[in-house]
């Protein structure tokens, strides 16, 4: 196959993903974070109107991150090269490892274990989903960082602690819905169940993941990228959605208060426009 061949399948691929996403926005990111929403805390709950199929399906619960994460990874595509390879390679390794290392010694994050099945799991200890739950988080954060910078991006040392500081911010919503739903436990921790020492582990795992994908991507590419593509951040949007509506059932406030935060970036961004009409609905 010859290399105009190659840029012409591979720009067939590009498009087929921005018009699926495109044509599915509202369900992608509306419909799904709030149908998980419902469907894991009713999960959690024991109700009794749902179904012992559903109750936690690990598969359901991969699948519907997967589609989840279609915004972002059709963002992405275009931008795809050998170095952003390695790059989502060895951030893909080093999420695999800093778990397993966690998992099985309780450093950096403290001692915890999985409450629920994820799926698959590597070597026993670490869901093989891991990087399709974690990559995505450093990424969303890098993008929101990158458009609320504005110019002041371009310079690494503002940029880079930035966006350790919003992974941090991030995992202040994640971790305690998680463990409200028994997802995974700490033991307690003074952190609606979730201790200081996870957050200290944060800022090692942030550091490493977010330095690794600032060298995987052109920058001037990526920003140009991210300014054009309406729905790159759509993936965060459902990160509001469900893990908002995840803490409040909880009666976590804190956590809804961040997530409504990054709600608020989305829309300062101009990127909190998916809940419009969707098409069966307009018919």
């Amino acid at each position: 196959m010859d290399d105009v061949t190659t840029a012409t399948a591979r720009e067939r691929v590009v498009g087929g993903l921005d018009d699926l996403v495109l044509a599915n926005r509202f369900t992608i990111a509306v419909v799904f974070p709030v149908t998980g929403a419902i469907l894991l805390t009713a999960s959690a709950e024991q109700a009794a109107w749902l179904p012992d199929p559903l109750v936690f399906h690990p598969l359901l619960i991969l699948l519907g991150t997967v589609v989840m994460r279609l915004p972002l990874v059709a963002g992405l595509a275009p931008l795809v090269d050998r170095k952003a390879v390695a790059g989502f390679g060895l951030l893909t390794a080093y999420a695999y490892g800093i778990e397993f290392v966690g998992i099985t010694t309780g450093w950096p994050y403290g001692e915890f274990t999985y409450g629920i099945s994820l799926g698959p799991m590597l070597a026993g200890e670490v869901p093989l989903g891991l990087p399709v739950f974690f990559v995505p988080l450093v990424v969303n954060s890098y993008l929101l960082c990158t458009l609320l910078l504005g110019g002041r991006a371009t310079t690494a040392w503002i940029r880079l602690p930035a966006v350790i500081l919003t992974v941090l911010a991030v995992d202040l919503v994640l971790d305690p819905g998680a463990v409200a739903l028994g997802f995974w436990d700490y033991g307690g921790g003074v952190y609606y169940g979730v201790p200081r020492s996870n957050y200290e582990g944060w800022v090692l795992s942030a550091t490493v993941a977010v330095a690794l994908l600032d060298v995987a991507f052109d920058w001037t590419a990526l920003v140009e990228r991210l300014r054009s593509c309406v729905f790159m951040l759509d993936d965060l949007v459902s990160f509001v959605i469900l893990w908002g509506a995840i803490n409040a059932y909880f009666g976590n406030w804190v956590p809804v208060a961040v997530s409504a935060c990054f709600g608020v970036g989305l829309v300062v961004t101009d990127r909190f426009d998916v809940p419009t009409q969707p098409r069966w609905l307009a018919s």
